[in-house]
């Protein structure tokens, strides 16, 4: 399996990211927010901080972070039924903010944050492949522009990012988008944090099997992806706040 290939649908090569851009500060009322935009998907990322934590902290000194996650109903080609007309949160919005949270209590001195709750809201109002990754891209950036500005950044003990990747039509590819990801033989998401270590790496062989040195390819590749996305987060977080 070649990681070179021909220029991909979007006129990418194999080894390149869509087009990130991360809006610092783009709604009014929430302690940091972004638009992080990932080729044509695009999310907005909201923190809120209450001093209170959940009962079963109570009492222990420690803060908790925890994310919620949800897509429009027209984010995509068709409209999609609103999870609370439906009554219940379905499967996939529970394995998604559970990951988003997971990745950001990875970078969060919660022993020191006191007893408060760190939320983060991440709406996908465009889909077009990668929602959860771009969503903890752009939630630690909301994430660390919010405790910044309320005097908490030293609580932050680290960076994180994530990106897909996968084989298609020959090749290993970095940061799928849709056409990509729906005909891929194998499709990874990969959670890393900026001392090389992961949070999460999850992948399937949607069409055909991988061997392990494919495997390691793939990791690679999201790797050097994710140290790019890192960049760009810096760049937003030391952004001026908006007036």
């Amino acid at each position: 399996m070649s990681s070179v290939a021909a220029r991909r649908p979007d006129g990418r090569a194999a080894t390149q990211l869509r087009p990130v851009k991360i809006v610092p500060d783009y709604l009014k009322f929430a302690e940091g927010s972004v638009l992080i935009r990932v080729g044509d998907t695009r999310v907005i990322c909201a923190v809120t901080i209450d001093d209170r934590v959940p009962g079963w902290l109570r009492g222990k000194g420690s803060g908790w972070v925890t994310a919620e996650y949800s897509m429009l109903p027209r984010a995509g080609t068709e409209r999609s039924q609103r999870e609370a007309s439906a009554g219940r949160i379905g499967g996939r919005t529970h394995e998604i903010q559970r990951l988003i949270g997971r990745a950001l209590r990875g970078v969060v001195d919660l022993s020191r944050l006191g007893e408060r709750t760190i939320t983060v809201d991440c709406d996908v109002i465009q889909a077009d492949g990668g929602t959860r990754t771009a969503s903890i891209t752009g939630a630690y950036v909301a994430l660390a522009r919010a405790m910044k500005r309320y005097g908490m950044g030293q609580l932050l003990t680290g960076q994180v990012a994530a990106v897909s990747v996968g084989m298609a039509g020959g090749a290993i590819l970095l940061d799928l988008n849709y056409v990509e990801d729906s005909s891929a033989d194998v499709d990874f998401n990969v959670v890393m944090t900026d001392d090389d270590r992961f949070v999460e790496v999850q992948g399937t062989a949607e069409h055909r099997s991988f061997d392990r040195a494919q495997m390691n390819q793939m990791i690679d590749l999201a790797a050097a992806g994710i140290r790019q996305l890192f960049d760009l987060q810096r760049t937003a977080i030391e952004a001026p706040v908006a007036e």
